[in-house]
């Protein structure tokens, strides 16, 4: 399968996916985002679009073609609705997860890019690398170490103190057994 990625400045964006479309890549995919915002250099969120030509022929494989910009942090980019209109789903999705704002946007039903996942009153962008989760926040991470449990590996629990397992493991007691030690 030919795979083919082009790296595209901002203000590059919809002309070259509008090339890529009349060039025979007439299916769009998808479009997320990746959070780059903790690079020394030229940090910012990388947009990437997903696209096939569904068409190859009978001597191509399937072409596939992954277009990407950086946009700096809070620097909105034009949106692909025009090109395809499948893309406002994406668009809308990549705004509410990381925040990047879409020119230009339009679905058809003039309300603008607005939530799509998250619930009412929702704040925040919850996959850029500086959002912070609620409960990491207020409960510990799962696996650490229990209450008086030392780096040596010492445990002085208290007592009436149980250790819990993660739901799905299974007890000591599950798997295969040795012969001599199985159930008639």
């Amino acid at each position: 399968m030919p795979r083919e990625q082009l790296t595209i400045a901002p203000q590059e964006w919809v002309r070259a996916v509008r090339d890529a479309r009349e060039s025979g890549y007439t299916f769009f995919d998808w479009l997320s985002a990746v959070d780059e915002s903790d690079r020394e250099v030229d940090p910012g969120l990388d947009v990437l679009c997903h696209l096939l030509d569904p068409h190859p022929g009978p001597e191509r494989d399937l072409r596939t073609l992954l277009l990407r910009t950086r946009v700096p942090v809070g620097a909105p980019l034009a949106s692909l609705t025009g090109v395809f209109g499948g893309a406002a789903w994406h668009e809308r999705e990549t705004h509410e997860m990381f925040g990047q704002e879409f020119t230009g946007f339009d679905d058809g039903t003039g309300l603008g890019l607005r939530p799509l996942l998250l619930p009412d009153g929702f704040e925040g962008t919850p996959l850029r690398k500086s959002f912070v989760l609620a409960a990491r926040a207020t409960k510990p991470w799962p696996g650490g170490k229990e209450p008086g449990e030392g780096h040596s590996g010492t445990t002085k629990r208290s007592p009436g103190r149980r250790r819990v397992s993660a739901p799905g493991v299974p007890g000591p007691d599950w798997g295969p057994r040795p012969a001599g030690e199985r159930d008639a």
